[in-house]
């Protein structure tokens, strides 16, 4: 290679053993800034990988390269000449109109929407609450916050606050939110700490139309929760004991930490990182976001499929879980410009159900339903009287539909319908649709689904009337 043609930036030469022998003085520089040495392995990561794909294949590579070096990023272009084995195996490196940039940072709001969308996937109790912090509804992931998520359900528009344990704050609640944002909290039946975060929600931060509240772990689950002494002794029956039982709550937090970590390396919060490998930390990401998924479903189909399963029966406004559901899932309808519209007055359509159980059902179907729907269509949710002493709720959207063959299937537990082929849009695990008829069933009522008027598919939900 000749080192005079072009414009010339740094030269390098490696060995057999990607050890870089010698370097232009930006090159050298670079390498000690990476934490090698000189001679030492070639510790500038975007370079090795060019080198070793050089040297594997026996070919020359010519591309651009970036790197970071602590302060700035480093950029030019690469050209990587393999040897021969007599002239040592190894491979000639000069990277032209080699340049140092200053870094541009990120904006502040760039890095907080960066930071808050770590949070929210590694968040394992996650709740919606109003402009004065009262509870709407609190979900939670973790087996040691169920606890939590009872007290919850069983004092509604309740001052989170007042549910939880803050470390090291003792002024009177509720405090201003950003006072709260960031602090420490335990509540009862976890022994772990949590980290509290409160987004606002709206366009004014200073006066917001509510929050989202999010309780971070900062230990993993490691004990194992105690089992019920009546069941000691019941039959094994639910092929997925194993995992719901004894992994999902181990796993959910490891999982979550891959998902946090590629999150970070994806969004660049870490430094510079050339495309491609921001696109493989993404894929990484959503793969673990759709194990976690699936460790959610398989926990809830032990759950439905345990002898002798029931729900609680308390009031549920139909109308009302509607709202909620439909506050739940709105970010994910705007990124697909698809509009939620929610009918029914607030206490015509009251069942007697578990109100837990009716938003996973709803959160299921309209979820489906924005999924599966073109991008910028609608859905509706009517809550509405159905027959004497039943209530319903239907989810309409303004999708393909299905066939009478394929309504008969729909509900059947791993079905898809084919939607593993479908432009890669279908991450589920086929068991979202038959958990919910299992809940459905156990309150009592049915789950159906029809042809939508107009088209599309329309699932309704009927339920006694409380």
């Amino acid at each position: 290679m000749d080192r005079t043609d072009g414009l010339l930036g740094a030269y390098g030469l490696t060995d057999a053993r990607d050890r870089l022998l010698s370097a232009d003085a930006p090159l050298a520089e670079l390498q000690e800034r990476c934490g090698g040495d000189l001679p030492g392995t070639l510790a500038i990561p975007e370079l090795l990988a060019l080198v070793q794909q050089a040297r594997r294949m026996g070919l020359r590579i010519a591309r651009a390269f970036s790197a970071f070096d602590g302060d700035a990023e480093i950029s030019g272009f690469a050209r990587i000449h393999p040897l021969a084995e007599d002239d040592g195996g190894g491979c000639e490196v000069l990277v032209e109109n080699w340049q140092r940039s200053p870094l541009t940072p990120p904006s502040a709001r760039d890095f907080a929407e960066k930071i808050d969308a770590i949070d929210r996937a590694t968040a394992e109790v996650s709740a919606r609450l109003d402009a004065r912090q009262r509870l709407q509804v609190l979900s939670a992931r973790a087996a040691d916050a169920a606890a939590l998520q009872l007290a919850a359900l069983a004092a509604p528009a309740t001052v989170w606050s007042e549910l939880v344990e803050l470390t090291g704050i003792t002024h009177h609640q509720p405090l201003h939110w950003r006072l709260l944002d960031g602090a420490t909290c335990r509540f009862a039946g976890s022994q772990r700490h949590w980290r509290v975060r409160l987004i606002p929600l709206g366009t004014d931060v200073q006066n917001p139309a509510g929050f989202e509240l999010l309780l971070i772990a900062e230990e993993p689950l490691t004990a194992p929760i105690e089992p019920d002494p009546a069941e000691d002794g019941a039959p094994e029956t639910s092929p997925t004991r194993l995992v719901g039982t004894a992994l999902t709550p181990v796993l959910r937090q490891p999982v979550a930490r891959i998902i946090a970590n590629a999150e970070t390396i994806r969004a660049r919060l870490a430094g510079p990182l050339r495309d491609e490998y921001s696109e493989y930390a993404g894929t990484i990401a959503s793969a673990g976001q759709h194990l976690a998924a699936m460790l959610d479903d398989l926990a809830d189909l032990e759950v439905v499929e345990t002898p002798g399963f029931a729900t609680a029966k308390e009031p549920v406004d139909l109308a009302d879980a509607a709202v909620r559901a439909a506050g739940i899932l709105g970010v994910r309808a705007r990124n697909r410009d698809t509009v939620l519209v929610t009918e029914g007055v607030h206490g015509e359509a009251v069942a007697t159900a578990e109100f837990r159980r009716v938003l996973q059902i709803l959160i299921n179907l309209i979820g489906n339903a924005i999924a599966y729907s073109p991008a910028a269509s609608t859905v509706t949710i009517t809550a509405h009287g159905a027959s004497e002493g039943r209530v319903a709720v239907t989810v309409a959207d303004e999708g393909s539909g299905v066939t009478p063959e394929q309504a008969e299937r729909i509900f059947d537990k791993g079905e898809r319908l084919g939607r593993d082929n479908d432009g890669g849009r279908d991450r589920g695990s086929g068991l979202g649709l038959y958990i919910s008829r299992r809940l459905a069933e156990a309150m009592d009522g049915s789950l159906t689904v029809e042809s939508a008027q107009g088209g599309g598919a329309l699932f309704r939900l009927e339920l006694p009337r409380g």
